[in-house]
C-alpha cells in the first residue's frame, strides 16, 4: 500500500519543506522517511522498492546529483536493520534465543535467556547514533553543494498534507515505540497499521479496485517467498546437520585460540562475507543458527552479539559492488553510475557505521540492555573442557532425536 498509494510522497514533500531552512532539506527527509519506513518495510528489498519510488525521484527534482541521489536510497534502504522493531530484528531476536537456549544448555550457566524485547532495546542507543551520523553526513554534504547552486524551490503544500503527515508520523512513531517497549506485539501493530493505511486509501479515493488487485497479489507472492525460503533453510540446516557440518563449526568454535573474541570476530567476519551475497532473512534463517549456538557457549551476552551482528550486516549490505543493498538499488533505479563515484559517495554513510560497530565492541555499556549475571544459587559453569565435551553431546542428542522423529514419520 505504501508503494501505491501517495501518503510516502505526501510525507516526503512536507519534511522536506519544513527542514527547508536547513539547506539540505530534501536530504534529511529522505534519511527521517527512510527511518519511519524502514521498520514497516520489513527488508531491505522492500524499502529499496519503496525508497526508490518516493525519495530517488523527488532528490532529483531537488537538484540532488545521480549519484549522492543513489547512495541515500542506498543506505537509507538499510535503517530497517537496525531501527527496531523491524522484522529483521524481530526474526533475529527468534533466532538467538533458540541459540540462546541452546547454548546455556550446553554450559548450564544461570544467565538470564535473551528474546526479542532484549533485542529491540540493545538496537536502540546504537541506531539512534547511527541515524544522526547519517543526518549529519547527509546535511554537511548536501549544504555545501547548494552553497554554489541552490536547490530548486519546493511547490506550495496544502493544509490536509501537513495534517496528513501530522497524524501519520504521531501514528508511526507511537506504534513503534509501543512494539519496543513491550506494549504492543509487532502484529498488533502492523495489522493497526494497514487498517489505517487501508482507511486512508478508501477515504481518499485512491484504493481503486484495480491497486487493491495488485496489493494483494504482491503481498500473496511476498509471504509465499518468504515461506519458501523458510522451508529451503529448513532443508538446509537438516543436511548440514545430516553431514556433521554444524559439529565440526562447533568444535572449531569452542577450541580456537585467543578466547572468546577469537571466536568473536571470526564469526562477525564470516557474517560479513555472507551478507554480500545474502540478505538478513536468508542470513537469519541458513547461518545464525549454525554459527551462533557455538559462540554463545564462549560470549554469553547475547545481546551484545546481536547487535554486533546487525550492524554488520548493514554494514556489508552497503558495501559497493557486491553490496545486498547496493545491487537491489542499481536494479531498481536502473543506474548509469559507475561503480568508483557511488563508492565514494556511500564511504562517509559507511565510515560512520564502521565507527558505530567499533564504539559498540569497545563498550558494551553504551546498550540498553540487562547484564548477563549469573545467579549466586545456580550451578557453577561448566569449565572450558566440559563445555566443549557438553557441546558434542548435545549436537549428538539433536542428530539422535531428529533421525528418531524422522523414521516416525
Amino acid at each position: 500500500m505504501l508503494n501505491r498509494l501517495p501518503l510516502a510522497d505526501t510525507l516526503f514533500r512536507v519534511l522536506a519543506a519544513a527542514l527547508a531552512r536547513t539547506g539540505a532539506g530534501a536530504p534529511l527527509a529522505g534519511f527521517v522517511l527512510g527511518a519511519l519506513l524502514g521498520p514497516m518495510n520489513g527488508s531491505v528489498g522492500a524499502s529499496i522498492a519503496t525508497l526508490s519510488r518516493t525519495i530517488y525521484p523527488r532528490l532529483r527534482a531537488q537538484g540532488v546529483p545521480e549519484v549522492e541521489a543513489e547512495a541515500q536510497v542506498c543506505v537509507a534502504s538499510t535503517l530497517g536493520v537496525v531501527v527496531p522493531p523491524s522484522l529483521v530484528l524481530i526474526l533475529l531476536g527468534d533466532a538467538m534465543l533458540r541459540a540462546h537456549t541452546e547454548a546455556v544448555n550446553i554450559t548450564h550457566q544461570a544467565v538470564r535467556i535473551v528474546n526479542t524485547q532484549d533485542v529491540f532495546r540493545g538496537a536502540l542507543a546504537p541506531a539512534a547514533v547511527l541515524f544522526a551520523l547519517y543526518l549529519f553526513v547527509a546535511g554537511s554534504s548536501r549544504r555545501r553543494a547548494t552553497a554554489a547552486r541552490p536547490a530548486p524551490v519546493a511547490a506550495g503544500l496544502r493544509p490536509g498534507e501537513v495534517a496528513t503527515t501530522a497524524v501519520t508520523l504521531a501514528l508511526i512513531i507511537g506504534l513503534l515505540a509501543c512494539v519496543t517497549l513491550g506494549y504492543l506485539y509487532a502484529v498488533e501493530a502492523a495489522a493497526t497499521g494497514a487498517v489505517v493505511l487501508f482507511t486512508y486509501g478508501v477515504a481518499t479515493r485512491a484504493m481503486t479496485r484495480a491497486i487493491l488487485a495488485e496489493i494483494l497479489r504482491d503481498t500473496m507472492a511476498i509471504s509465499g517467498a518468504l515461506f519458501a525460503l523458510l522451508l529451503a533453510s529448513t532443508v538446509f540446516t537438516l543436511l548440514v546437520r545430516a553431514f556433521g557440518t554444524d559439529r565440526q563449526i562447533a568444535a572449531a568454535l569452542t577450541g580456537m585460540d585467543g578466547g572468546a573474541h577469537a571466536a568473536l570476530a571470526v564469526v562477525l567476519g564470516a557474517l560479513a562475507l555472507c551478507a554480500l551475497v545474502l540478505d538478513a532473512f536468508e542470513m537469519i534463517f541458513v547461518v545464525i543458527p549454525v554459527v551462533m549456538p557455538p559462540l554463545l557457549t564462549r560470549v554469553p551476552d547475547a545481546t551484545w552479539v546481536s547487535v554486533l551482528t546487525l550492524l554488520i550486516l548493514q554494514a556489508s549490505f552497503t558495501i559497493p559492488p557486491f553490496g545486498y543493498a547496493v545491487l537491489m538499488m542499481r536494479n531498481s533505479v536502473r543506474s548509469s553510475v559507475a561503480t568508483a563515484p557511488l563508492a565514494r559517495a556511500i564511504l562517509p554513510y559507511l565510515v560512520a557505521q564502521i565507527a558505530v560497530l567499533c564504539a559498540v565492541l569497545a563498550w558494551p555499556g553504551l546498550l540498553w540492555h540487562e547484564a548477563p549475571g549469573e545467579d549466586a544459587s545456580a550451578a557453577p559453569a561448566a569449565s572450558e573442557e566440559d563445555g566443549d565435551a557438553l557441546l558434542r553431546r548435545q549436537l549428538e542428542r539433536n542428530d539422535s532425536a531428529e533421525s528418531a522423529s524422522g523414521q516416525e514419520k
